[in-house]
């Protein structure tokens, strides 16, 4: 279920502390023991999905839209990979960013 590929695709993302100290929400799969940032292909499945995600206390998250490419060039640079998961926080697709 890895994909490796590269796209001029938008997809939503939670971004932690939006208009502040602006980072990627990544999350860690310990079964698989690999770190990921979560994306989503719509606005609202990413909206639904961040109280099922795990997050700090105090911190404002937001979804944005970033391009597929973007993404996968700062995972890439910081050791994650994007899994693509639908509103209820399932896997739908595993992407190898590079």
């Amino acid at each position: 279920m890895t994909d490796k590929q590269k796209d001029d695709t938008w997809v939503w993302v939670i971004v932690q502390d939006p208009g502040g100290n602006e980072q990627f929400l990544g999350q860690h799969d310990d079964q698989k023991d690999v770190s990921f940032i979560p994306a989503f292909h719509e606005k609202d499945m990413a909206q639904q999905a961040v109280g099922k995600l795990i997050t700090e206390k105090g911190k404002k998250y937001e979804a944005q839209a970033i391009l597929l490419d973007e993404l996968s060039k700062d995972a890439a640079q910081h050791g994650f990979l994007i899994f693509m998961l639908n509103a209820d926080g399932e896997i739908l697709k595993e992407i190898t960013p590079g």
